[in-house]
């Protein structure tokens, strides 16, 4: 079986927190990793704040496999990604050459100053990588496990269509779904006891509301087909003998 793979998200951002931007990365990022067997385990939320984003992210690269953050790359005074990432790392936040000359070029063909704002957009970690931005030309960067990228959605989207390809993957997480006609309360018992029976899977309860009628989704997940389908019949099992009973 392959290795488990995984990872963490850090959103950066005041006007996340405020709820005038409404985020639409981690999702998106959820569903990159999933399809591609990597776990994402964690997600944190952190102003615009040098020394709240450099503690986040000096804790999650130390836990997991890859890091992503979204957030605070732009020509702005409040997007201090760059400087934040170059002290978590301690190395110097200077201007890339190479980023420096796309946008460079990028302005000058349309016809627009290459002003200092713009060039902020040209800083980072010394050493750090680029992930290129088809959308917009302004460059993300990687730099050991972490990989730094825009908040906007479609550019976010488009540099991690960049990135995707350079991860190692793990072995994806299966699922299978079962319906039940009980509330939670009814099944918590044994249902907890048939996780402990089956430690190789990971079983989740959802309870449903609909047309005045309350049932529960259960959701049997495990990187083995073997281990998920003996889960899934020990679940059907007690849900037929519920029936019975009734």
């Amino acid at each position: 079986m392959a290795d488990i793979v995984t990872a963490a998200m850090v959103v950066i951002g005041d006007e996340i927190l405020s709820g005038r931007t409404k985020d639409k990365n981690i999702g998106h990022l959820a569903d990159m990793m999933t399809a591609s067997g990597i776990d994402l385990r964690e997600v944190r939320i952190v102003p615009d704040d040098e020394d709240e984003i450099v503690a986040a992210v000096n804790a999650v690269r130390a836990r997991y496999d890859y890091v992503f953050t979204t957030g605070g790359i732009g020509p702005t005074h409040d997007d201090i990604t760059a400087d934040s990432i170059s002290k978590a790392f301690g190395v110097p936040c200077e201007y890339e050459p190479r980023a420096y000359a796309i946008l460079e070029a990028n302005y000058a063909t349309r016809g627009l100053e290459f002003s200092e704002a713009r060039k902020r957009m040209a800083r980072m970690p010394r050493g750090a990588g680029l992930i290129e931005n088809p959308v917009s030309v302004a460059p993300g960067f990687r730099i050991g496990n972490v990989h730094v990228m825009a908040g906007v959605p479609s550019i976010f989207q488009a540099m991690l269509d960049n990135v995707m390809p350079t991860l190692k993957t793990g072995a994806k997480l299966l699922s299978t779904t079962v319906q039940c006609p009980y509330g939670e309360g009814t099944i918590g018992g044994p249902l907890g006891e048939i996780q402990k029976a089956h430690p190789d899977t990971i079983i989740g309860s959802y309870p449903k509301y609909l047309d005045g009628k309350f049932w529960t989704e259960l959701v049997v997940r495990s990187r083995s087909q073997e281990a998920m389908d003996r889960a899934r019949d020990a679940i059907e099992a007690m849900l037929g003998g519920i029936t019975k009973a009734a």
